[in-house]
């Protein structure tokens, strides 16, 4: 005797044998009222790019001084009205570095009205000299501003060739960014005395301290352990002795004359 078969049918399959899947699509009115949301939010946003709603009225420069901040604003004088949404911060951006001082710098827009701008100013190093002109440059090699004569002496002097052409806001190359890089380490590690100037060649760095005492740095590598190991022979030098060759830092020579190779009696190879 056969067993009887049933067929049970799917839920919604009923039309043709196929499901209906109308009862899943969204509703025309969902339809609708999606589309008004984001029409709605799209107006919303051109509103307020191009109306006053959140435009700039307030520019508020942080980690840089009175002067530089002063500068920065003037730089961005191009935002204010502008709403906080429509600014372009690429543009600003390279404005604001373009003062000499900055570094670098970043933006928060401060709803409803400030533009927050924090700046990483420039360090200063040294002072360029060509002739009776003067200019102070950052440890970056950037040439940060002209000066009147005598002005930063605390400052180690780079003496330029006559044929060197600066100009305020550009980056140095060759000999001298070499030798303001040279003297940069000496801002937070200086030598018992204070440097007076630098020489600088393609393979040859020269510190010319204020006692006249020459501090010869070979080829400018190792920078902080032979400033480190100058720092620890300095004070131990003769009052005859006119140089301290230290280009290779594990045997360092000092003397009154280039012939005279007196290696100083101190543990150079682990500075301080």
């Amino acid at each position: 005797m056969r067993a009887e078969s049933a067929v049970v049918p799917l839920p919604g399959s009923r039309r043709g044998g196929r499901l209906e899947l109308r009862r899943f699509a969204p509703s025309g009115r969902s339809l609708v009222i999606g589309l008004a949301l984001v029409a709605l939010a799209g107006c919303s946003w051109l509103v307020a790019r191009t109306t006053s709603l959140f435009a700039v009225d307030t520019i508020a420069v942080s980690g840089a001084p009175p002067d530089v901040a002063a500068s920065v604003r003037t730089a961005l004088a191009s935002a204010d009205g502008t709403s906080l949404l429509g600014l372009n911060l690429t543009r600003l951006r390279a404005e604001v570095e373009d003062v000499p001082m900055v570094a670098s710098v970043t933006f928060d827009r401060a709803f409803p009205h400030t533009l927050a701008v924090s700046v990483v100013p420039e360090r200063p190093v040294a002072v360029l000299r060509q002739g009776a002109d003067s200019w102070l440059a950052s440890a970056r090699g950037r040439v940060l501003a002209r000066l009147e004569h005598g002005a930063r002496p605390a400052l180690p002097r780079v003496w330029l060739g006559k044929g060197a052409s600066i100009r305020v806001g550009a980056l140095l190359d060759g000999d001298p960014a070499a030798a303001v890089r040279a003297v940069a380490p000496l801002a937070d590690r200086s030598l018992p005395l204070r440097v007076a100037s630098v020489k600088a060649t393609d393979d040859e760095l020269t510190l010319i301290l204020r006692s006249g005492l020459e501090v010869q740095l070979g080829d400018g590598s190792q920078l902080p352990v032979k400033l480190a190991i100058a720092a620890r022979i300095v004070p131990s030098l003769q009052e005859e002795d006119a140089y301290l060759d230290v280009a290779v830092p594990k045997r360092p020579v000092a003397g009154a004359t280039l012939d005279s190779q007196v290696d100083p009696e101190i543990e150079p190879s682990t500075p301080p």
